[in-house]
This record gives structure tokens, sequence and C-alpha cells, in this order.
């Protein structure tokens, strides 16, 4: 059960509408670095979140919550740039205010050809749940696999790919409006990395999480291949760093460097089934 107050979360205004601009706004809305996609992977991490504790449950949902504010802002702002937008390839760019300031005084054909068409035939100048290309988010991108140091390591990636995209949406902005409501959800992200790795924190670090599953008795797994660097390249040249020598992250080995090579034979199939369709050697 959810409440709703009728006003933004953080205020957005925009002073010099930019319907190419708001395109772009998209990417943040239904692009696999955008809010649809974190507000959704919170969501369902945190309904299928289980005991002995709710805490994290309930972090889960209050955090999901507050992104579905950061669509609506989203949305709010998709929508006030492409006020005054030209809606026919007649209009004069020169004429209208808004693509003389955005094309310099070119016509309306390239400022709608720089639109999602969409904005104009299907949603009468709003935004709907799709990247800037159009593409719809179809939630492939949501990761939930009820355990919770994955979960949480998924989250980091997804706030900061996030993170990236509304730093580079708040350089492309023209409009001091965008850029006070981007910097505002640039520090939401920032908090957001930082509670998701406060978890991981909480669970004990890497050395408490990792591997991950770490319920999975590792005397079981290959202990020959689990801390092995592989070097594929036919020179055999190494990219030395921290992950070829040293204590693991988990503290649990040392990693080490292994030259890539065959550890199995050729596979041998025999020959294709009558009935399977495949062409077969002829002898």
């Amino acid at each position: 059960m959810f409440y709703f107050d009728k006003r933004l979360q953080y205020p957005v205004k925009v002073e010099n509408p930019d319907p190419i601009y708001a395109r772009m706004l998209q990417q943040a809305i239904g692009g696999i670095e955008g809010e649809i996609r974190v507000c959704m992977q919170y969501f369902f991490q945190g309904w299928g979140a289980r005991g002995p504790t709710t805490k994290y449950r309930d972090m889960l949902l209050n955090t999901a919550t507050e992104e579905m504010g950061h669509i609506e802002m989203l949305a709010t702002a998709v929508a006030l740039n492409l006020e005054n937008a030209p809606t026919a390839l007649q209009e004069e760019g020169a004429a209208d205010g808004v693509v003389g300031a955005v094309m310099g005084g070119g016509n309306a054909r390239h400022t709608i050809e720089g639109m999602l068409h969409r904005h104009v035939l299907s949603t009468g100048m709003a935004a709907f749940p799709a990247n800037c290309e159009g593409v719809p988010f179809d939630m492939s991108h949501i990761y939930a696999s009820g355990n919770l140091a994955a979960d949480m390591y998924c989250n980091v990636a997804a706030e900061s790919t996030g993170r990236v995209l509304a730093v580079r949406l708040y350089n492309a902005a023209h409009d001091a409006g965008m850029k006070d409501m981007l910097h505002y959800m640039i520090a939401r992200d920032t908090m957001h990395q930082q509670q998701w790795l406060a978890v991981i924190e909480e669970l004990g670090g890497h050395q408490g999480a990792l591997p991950i599953p770490n319920s999975f008795p590792q005397e079981k797994e290959d202990s020959e291949n689990a801390y092995n660097f592989y070097v594929s390249s036919i020179d055999g040249t190494t990219p030395e760093g921290r992950w070829t020598q040293g204590p693991s992250l988990d503290g649990k080995s040392t990693y080490s460097v292994f030259k890539n090579k065959p550890l199995g034979e050729e596979p041998v199939l025999g020959p294709a089934r009558p009935d399977s369709g495949a062409q077969t050697e002829q002898m």
C-alpha cells in the first residue's frame, strides 16, 4: 500500500524548454541506467527479502519509493522541455523562440528529427517508459537474486552507472532549472551508493560476503583455479595489478597468474541423428 503527495520531491523548473534535451532525459527514465530500473530493482529485492531481520527490506522499500519520486520529477522535466516544441514541419523554427534558441534559427524539421517521434505521435508531448532511442524498458535489467550481498553489489553498480548518466546530463544541460534538478539527483545517487556499501560492511565487508554465496563450502570447488588470473594474450603478457598477486580480498587465498591453456580435450559429439536435419559429411 502506498501513499502519495501531489507535490514533487524536489522542484522541477525549466526556463528555456529544449525538446532535444527532453529526448536525452528519457535515458534517465527508461534507460538501463535509469530510474525505472533502480526503482523496480529495489522493490523486487525488498518484496522478496526474508528474515531474520526486516531492516533491509524496510530500507529497500523506502529507497524504491524515493525512486518513484525521481521518475515523476524526470517525467515532469520531459513535459516541460516539450512545451512550445513544433509539432508540424511547416512551423517556422526562427519564429519560435524555443526552436530558435535550440537551433539558432533553423527550421522545425531539424528539431522534430532530434526529438522522439513518439513524443509527438503517441504521448501528446509527455514522457513515456523508454530510453532516449524510444526503446521500451522491459525489466530485463532488474536484478533481485534473493542473496542480500549479491543484490547489494548489483545496487552499487546500478547507482554508479546512474550517477555517471546524471552527471553527463548535468554537463549537457543549458537550463539552470535542469542543472538544479540534476544536482539534487546526483547527490541522492551519492547517498545510495553509500548505503548499499554500508550494508556490505554490515555483512562483514568483502571478507564476510565473498565469495557469493558464502554458504557453499569452498572445499567443494576447484581450489587450484579459484584465485588465478587467466592470461590469454598470445605472447603471455600479464596486466599486472592488485588481482595478480597478494592476498585475495576475501582473505582466503592468494592471487596468482595462470597462462591460459586447454585443460580439456577437443569435443567429439559423434554423427548427427538422421532426423535432426543436420548436415553430415559425405565419406
